[in-house]
């Protein structure tokens, strides 16, 4: 099932409540596309409702302290990504393989009580991510390969190095950050980043810090 285009401009474009997919170390970012495997039954009824209605959902990490809510719920991270269902496939065993297209970022006004088995949250959606975002133009688009090449030679990774190469910043930026193999706190950093300057240098930084790990724990183990 293919949903059709819709371009979302302007903050009334988009509804307050959505329904939320706490997820750790998901990481969702506008104009990305993140594949789901879903096979709980409350997020399979999530996914009917969505594609029923908006065809929105939250993209949301839990609490990185592990706090749980009197129902045993974890508590939620304060931002999330929201993302359109724009492809649905229905599995023999009764799961759903979709895909979610990232529009924007939101803050969490407040989790509703609701009756339906997955949460719901009312939203403040980040009406900049609904803007072009010029600060891509300024992106330090040689130190983002460079630590991205050092990353992936230190753990014996390859990449598509042409397409790479041809991705514009935005797009470039955004896949390596969601790509990159970092815990929920990173993740989150990578979100919350202001604008695309910022996330590159954030996802430069960490990707500098990783390695300099990796190469202290090398120097010890020949110890």
């Amino acid at each position: 099932m293919q949903a059709g285009n819709f371009n979302y401009r302007r903050v009334a474009d988009l509804p307050s409540v959505i329904p939320v997919f706490p997820l750790p170390a998901a990481l969702l970012l506008p104009g990305g596309r993140m594949p789901l495997n879903i096979f709980e039954p409350r997020y399979l009824q999530m996914v009917d409702a969505a594609m029923a209605g908006e065809r929105l959902v939250g993209m949301i990490q839990p609490g990185f302290d592990g706090v749980l809510r009197e129902d045993g719920e974890p508590e939620l991270v304060n931002v999330g990504c929201m993302g359109r269902i724009t492809s649905l496939t229905e599995t023999g065993d009764g799961r759903y393989m979709i895909a979610l297209q990232g529009v924007c970022r939101f803050r969490i006004a407040e989790e509703l009580e609701v009756k339906t088995p997955f949460r719901q949250c009312r939203i403040s959606p980040f009406g900049t991510d609904l803007e072009e975002d010029r600060s891509g133009a300024e992106v330090d688009r040689p130190s983002l390969l460079k630590a991205f090449r050092s990353y992936l030679e230190a753990n014996d990774l390859d990449a598509d190095w042409n397409s790479v190469s041809r991705a514009e910043n935005a797009m470039l930026v955004n896949a390596l950050s969601m790509m990159a193999p970092y815990g929920p706190a990173e993740k989150q950093a990578l979100l919350e980043a202001p604008d695309l300057k910022s996330r590159a240098e954030t996802l430069i930084a960490l990707t500098e810090m990783a390695l300099a790990r990796d190469n202290e724990d090398f120097g010890s183990s020949l110890q």
